[in-house]
This record gives C-alpha cells, sequence and structure tokens, in this order.
C-alpha cells in the first residue's frame, strides 16, 4: 500500500472518533513513519522496529496540570510497515490501522496498557 493510503486510513480512523472523543482532542498530533527510531523502541524497550505499531509520546489527559500551555504537541506515530507486514490484505490494514489509532488514543486518554487490553 503506497504512503497516501496508509495516511489516508488513519485520517479516517480519527474522522470516525465519535463527537465526544473527537472534541476533547487538544495539543496532540497524529503522524505516520515508516519504522520507529531507536529512542522511540528504547522508550518501549523493544529493539525489534518490525514489533512496534504505534507510539504515544505526551502527557497523558489526566496527568496535565491546570495550567497547560506553551507545551509542544503530544504525538502519536502509527508505524506504517510493521502494520503492512502483519496484515495479508488492505481490508486488514485498514483493520490494523484503526486498531492500532484507538490504542494510541487510549493512552492519550490517560488509559494504561492493562485498561486498553480489557477494552
Amino acid at each position: 500500500m503506497n504512503n497516501v493510503r496508509f495516511e489516508h486510513l488513519v485520517e479516517v480512523a480519527l474522522e470516525d472518533l465519535p463527537p465526544e472523543f473527537a472534541s476533547r482532542l487538544d495539543n496532540v498530533t497524529v503522524m505516520v513513519e515508516d519504522f520507529a527510531s531507536p529512542e522511540q523502541l528504547a522508550k518501549v524497550h523493544l529493539q525489534d522496529r518490525h514489533r512496534l505499531l504505534g507510539l504515544y509520546e505526551g502527557i497523558p489527559l489526566t496527568e496535565r496540570p491546570r495550567v497547560y500551555a506553551g507545551a509542544l504537541p503530544d504525538r502519536i506515530t502509527i508505524f506504517r510497515i510493521p502494520i503492512e507486514e502483519m496484515s495479508r490484505t488492505d481490508e486488514d490494514i485498514k483493520a490494523q490501522v484503526r486498531k492500532t489509532v484507538m490504542h494510541e488514543l487510549g493512552h492519550y486518554f490517560g488509559m494504561s496498557e492493562e485498561r486498553l487490553e480489557d477494552v
């Protein structure tokens, strides 16, 4: 799948957010990269760049101070190649992109890895 189509799938996943969640997105950017950087892998204690599908970097909404001005945007990165490698069809890619975007947004909203597994 080409980069433009993949990025479009990420945009569609964001557009499909229920309004009560979409309206709470503030100071966060979502981007697509081929793979995680060595620094990003180190943050999650991974060495294999083929295993990380997405990453949230920032201060979750539940932990932000009342005055939160002037901060750089939080960042959600979706990693294209690992998602494509684990998928057999374009429909699999679409489903995994949506799942990964929702998972990383869960972290943005303050959900732990354990809570996300339950959901």
